[in-house]
């Protein structure tokens, strides 16, 4: 994997113009795909930066959610962090290319925890 092409990955999917920023998120990103990959799998391989930047970009929104979901708007309601927020669209696109990359690496070491909003059937 290649940071500097995470980096500029990572700025495209979030719009942030400073990488450097969040450096930290990126490197653990990067450490955490290296630990899916499978034992014959290619490092090298460019589907590999995109989903350490989807990685941090995913880690970053949540973060931000949690952040903002102590603020309060000028009518004093919390603002609604539902399934149209950013980190819902960050989610999606982390399965996405998780689907991706499903043959380079195991992917039973991300856990995505949801709750279901209608009945059982």
């Amino acid at each position: 994997m290649n940071i500097e092409s995470v980096k500029s990955l990572f700025m495209l999917f979030s719009g942030e113009e400073d990488a450097e920023r969040y450096a930290p998120l990126i490197r653990l990103a990067v450490k955490e795909t290296g630990d899916m990959l499978l034992p014959d799998a290619d490092s090298e391989d460019i589907r590999l930066d995109f989903l350490s930047a989807a990685i941090a970009f995913y880690r970053m929104r949540r973060i931000l959610a949690a952040r903002d979901r102590e603020k309060y708007t000028y009518a004093g309601k919390m603002p609604a962090v539902g399934q149209d927020s950013s980190a819902a669209y960050a989610e999606r696109l982390l399965r996405d290319y998780l689907d991706l990359c499903s043959d380079l690496i195991r992917s039973d070491t991300f856990v995505f925890m949801s709750f279901s909003g209608g009945k059982e059937k």
